[in-house]
């Protein structure tokens, strides 16, 4: 008996997604909860796993294919047994984990006796925002299908999107042969080039606009001498404390603003229209916003705030590899609370950065640097940095937004100053 299986609601409130690639092709016997195909949401590429054990019958729609949600994307030939029962679970998305019943999130647990710190493996460079990959392009499947074909990646030629490895570009190094890329690349010299609105780019263009005419912006700037940050960036990283680890701006920055959340809690909250209410959230889920070949994307550091300074360099270092491989998780992109925009990366020294949806500030920082400054009265060349805070007005007034930045700022010119906050 034939069944078919719709696309299945991926929890994100959305309504559609791109069909990436498909790992089975037609005769196929596949087992349950098998990867069948990759599916791009607004967040992160997932694997589907297969809902059945059967032959593949039939595949409804191509890869590089929109499909909403409900729609039928394949066919299963079943053991009559098989199909006539009914289906009573819900597939497993590669990258979210079980559901939960109730949707409630986890009991936070707080570092103390008996709880020991979260171990995040260091990575050797942080590439804040950064496209630039130190590996071939490629998904976590495609990767293992490389190994278990004995083909190195770093020889391939990507067909997919910017560059993207995929499974028949593997099959075909492997071959002997050479896949042709999907969509042919514009003729030099061509005056335009169209290129389709899909995947992230397209859910996160919704999302901006979204935040931009649903929250009324507001954004505030400081700019301070943070010599004294910098020159503790020097001791820590002589310091036998931090061997091995990444130390950076970024690292004080986003501690100084957990410890600045904490005297002013307005900016870490959510406007939760459908309820009528301010949600006030009680930790910091710290939102970094990082660029990567697909997009721009938010992953947070669950509990930021609850992290030490070494266990929170290893965690901004994880993140920023694992955007860099293109294997960040959809839960890592979901539930922050506050977020990071580092465009000094960039060469950049301020900006006006847009809210991600549901927060009420994002903080972006610049470059740092060295110029003429007041010290001491008189002029003496100075690291100098600005911050750029954006923040939701109906849930930060304009007080409670400057004191957040003025504390942060305090930290940076003088990181003693801490003792008087905590």
């Amino acid at each position: 008996m034939t069944r078919d299986f719709v696309l299945p609601d991926l929890g994100e409130g959305l309504t559609e997604s791109e069909l990436i690639e498909w790992h089975v092709v037609v005769g196929d016997l596949v087992e349950l909860n098998q990867p069948i195909a990759e599916v791009e949401t607004a967040k992160a590429i997932v694997q589907l796993p297969s809902p059945f054990a059967g032959v593949v019958s039939q595949l409804y729609v191509d890869a590089g294919s929109t499909v909403s949600v409900g729609a039928p994307i394949m066919a299963f030939d079943l053991a009559d047994d098989v199909a006539d029962a009914p289906v009573t679970r819900n597939p497993v998305l590669v990258g979210y984990g079980p559901p939960v019943e109730g949707g409630a999130r986890p009991k936070r647990k707080k570092r103390g006796a008996g709880v020991a710190a979260p171990e995040l493996a260091p990575v050797p460079e942080l590439v804040e925002g950064a496209s630039t990959r130190e590996t071939p392009r490629s998904t976590p499947p495609v990767r293992k299908l490389a190994a278990d074909l004995g083909v190195d990646l770093a020889t391939v030629t990507g067909t997919g999107d910017d560059g993207l490895i995929t499974r028949a570009d593997v099959q075909a190094a492997a071959s002997g042969t050479v896949a042709l890329p999907a969509v042919a690349p514009a003729k030099s010299g061509e005056r335009e080039t169209r290129i389709p609105i899909k995947g992230v780019r397209k859910h996160t263009a919704e999302a901006m606009v979204r935040s931009a005419f649903t929250a009324p912006h507001v954004t505030e700037f400081l700019t301070i001498d943070v010599t004294p940050t910098s020159e503790l960036l020097a001791k820590l990283r002589e310091s036998t404390a931090f061997a091995g680890q990444r130390i950076t701006m970024l690292t004080i920055v986003a501690k100084a603003l957990c410890i600045a959340v904490g005297r002013n809690p307005s900016v870490n909250s959510h406007w939760d229209d459908a309820a009528n209410e301010i949600v006030q959230f009680g930790y910091v889920n710290l939102g970094i916003a990082v660029a990567t070949p697909r997009g721009l994307m938010v992953p947070n550091i669950p509990d930021a705030d609850q992290l030490g300074l070494a266990d929170l360099a290893s965690a901004l270092s994880a993140l920023a590899a694992t955007a860099r491989d293109g294997a960040t998780t959809p839960q890592s992109l979901s539930g922050g609370t506050i977020s990071i925009t580092n465009v000094g990366v960039f060469g950049v020294d301020a900006g006006t950065p847009i809210l991600n949806p549901g927060e009420a500030a994002i903080l972006a920082m610049g470059a740092v640097r060295r110029m003429p400054w007041e010290f001491r009265g008189d002029i003496a060349l100075r690291d100098v940095l600005t911050l750029s805070l954006s923040f939701d007005h109906r849930l930060v007034d304009g007080e409670q937004g400057s004191r957040f930045l003025t504390d942060i700022g305090a930290i940076l010119r003088d990181p003693a100053m801490v003792l008087t906050m905590v």
